[in-house]
């Protein structure tokens, strides 16, 4: 096989010599999902390192919900996670999340496949590993915001109203479920990303109104 002057292969996989760094893989993520996709499965990346994306991502979102709800909650949040149960929340991000994220990654694997996806298992973990990875800072962005709410809100009443501010508390998920979407397309070689958005989308809206049925919530609490 050739390749290009910028390429070189190593292992498995055929890397890139320009833009390796991954602050520059994450904004070219950023622009372009799916090239950014193509790109990391052309380096068959070891299982080490699609772990690292989600670990990463686990404690992103764990600093996130801690800010949330904790740092600087506002009054419809106050009492989603109590400050005793940090060391919990923290767990469940590293650990249960994790399996989560693998258990996610298949199913994702096994709807796609009915769809005539063209990827192996490995393939969506990378795809879905990457995204959530490259979505964090969005629900850390999301976080922040909900947590300047939070602190303004005595001064400013309206800022507590739920209509206001409970969309910023599930903000982060639109960028998660799209940059995963855009990955996994790109790795089952769909023709267009907006299908399997719409899809993931309508799980995550079913998964959130489950959460809410059930009162996760208020076990955690």
């Amino acid at each position: 096989m050739t390749h290009s002057e910028d390429e070189f292969e190593a292992g498995n996989g055929v890397f890139q010599l320009e833009r390796n760094g991954l602050v520059d893989r994450v904004s070219d993520a950023w622009r372009d999902m799916r090239s950014s996709t193509r790109r990391l499965l052309r380096e068959r990346p070891s299982e080490g390192r699609l772990i690292f994306y989600v670990l990463v991502s686990d404690m992103v979102f764990f600093a996130s919900w801690s800010l949330k709800t904790l740092v600087a909650p506002a009054s419809i949040a106050g009492g989603i996670i109590s400050a005793d149960k940090i060391g919990l929340l923290m767990m469940a991000a590293l650990m249960l999340r994790t399996a989560l994220m693998y258990l996610f990654s298949l199913v994702v694997q096994v709807v796609a496949r009915i769809f005539n996806g063209a990827a192996s298992w490995k393939e969506t973990r990378t795809a879905v590993f990457w995204g959530a990875f490259v979505s964090a800072p969005f629900g850390l962005a999301a976080a922040v915001i909900a947590a300047v709410m939070g602190m303004y809100e005595p001064a400013l009443p309206f800022l507590g109203n739920k209509w206001l501010a409970l969309p910023v508390y599930w903000l982060g998920l639109i960028p998660f479920v799209w940059y995963i979407a855009a990955g996994t397309a790109e790795a089952h070689k769909f023709r267009m990303t907006s299908p399997t958005f719409m899809a993931m989308s309508l799980f995550a809206l079913v998964l959130t109104v489950a959460t809410l049925l059930v009162g996760a919530g208020d076990m955690i609490g």
